[in-house]
């Protein structure tokens, strides 16, 4: 992705509150990815658990993944897609991690689920600072009629919840963006979901939430990801999760280790009986 066209989405994206970039990922993997959310959806189905979420939304037309990241490798990589990363730290700053990862598919007749702002979530108001970041992968073409993301223009410099006017179902209007496009959303920004009203239509989007690396993640990333995917992420990814011993900050490499500065055997013996004479010496 050029710079050039990144610098204009980052400033659209501090002005308003969003921005959709087009192109991050192949229509063909936008496809594969939509495919693979209901192999998800099925195995979990077969483990018992279900992708309907009643106190969420109104019917039984949305479909939700809750468990990408811990189910499917191919998510792992979208959560650490660089052009991702740079969005939302454009939003939150260099060090972050990933609050949540979830999905969902509208089916035809779909109906919107409640108006809400992300950082509210994970955040007490005022809402001052835009302090996450929720970038949405869109695996299938998203307009109006196929229950596109709906958004509230302005709504990112709302801080309080007195601040949500009473007509605000009435100000939404609604993204539009090509499959293997992102929508970037400042966690302030007031939105949900749309109506589906096509016949035969299905809109699928992977919500990838970042927030900044001091507040606590929705999801504890060590228990829901698998030993042996935890084994194999990469920096960058268990960096984001928070699965090393620093867990809510970036180059842990740099800040020493939980037992103190690994420096081997030898001078780590050495530096204790410094401690321990200069102790002996204090006493006497």
């Amino acid at each position: 992705m050029e710079k050039q066209f990144l610098d204009v989405a980052k400033a659209q994206l501090q002005a308003e509150g969003w921005c959709v970039i087009p192109d991050v990922i192949s229509r063909e993997q936008a496809a594969e990815g939509h495919r693979r959310l209901w192999a998800i959806a099925e195995a979990n189905a077969r483990d018992g658990f279900s992708c309907l979420l009643p106190d969420i939304d109104p019917d039984s037309r949305m479909v939700r993944v809750l468990s990408p990241l811990s189910s499917d490798g191919f998510f792992r990589e979208l959560i650490q897609n660089p052009t991702a990363l740079a969005m939302a730290r454009a939003v939150i700053g260099h060090d972050l991690v990933v609050a949540n990862c979830t999905a969902n598919i509208s089916q035809p007749g779909s109906a919107p689920m409640a108006l809400h702002a992300d950082l509210a979530f994970i955040l007490p108001e005022p809402w001052i600072h835009p302090w996450s970041a929720n970038v949405v992968f869109c695996l299938t073409d998203v307009y109006p009629n196929n229950g596109a993301t709906r958004y509230i223009p302005g709504s990112h410099r709302w801080t309080t919840m007195a601040d949500v006017p009473a007509n605000a179902s009435e100000l939404l209007e609604p993204f539009t963006a090509k499959a293997g496009s992102i929508v970037v959303m400042d966690g302030r920004l007031w939105h949900t979901s749309g109506n589906n009203i096509t016949t035969n239509e299905e809109r699928a989007l992977l919500f990838g939430y970042y927030s900044a690396y001091f507040l606590r993640p929705m999801i504890n990333w060590s228990l829901a990801i698998p030993a042996e995917a935890q084994a194999s992420a990469s920096p960058v990814l268990r960096d984001l999760l928070g699965l090393d011993v620093f867990a809510n900050a970036s180059n842990t490499d740099q800040q020493g280790h939980w037992r103190g500065m690994p420096v081997g055997k030898e001078r780590a013996m050495a530096d204790l009986h410094l401690v321990r004479s200069a102790r002996v010496a204090s006493a006497a």
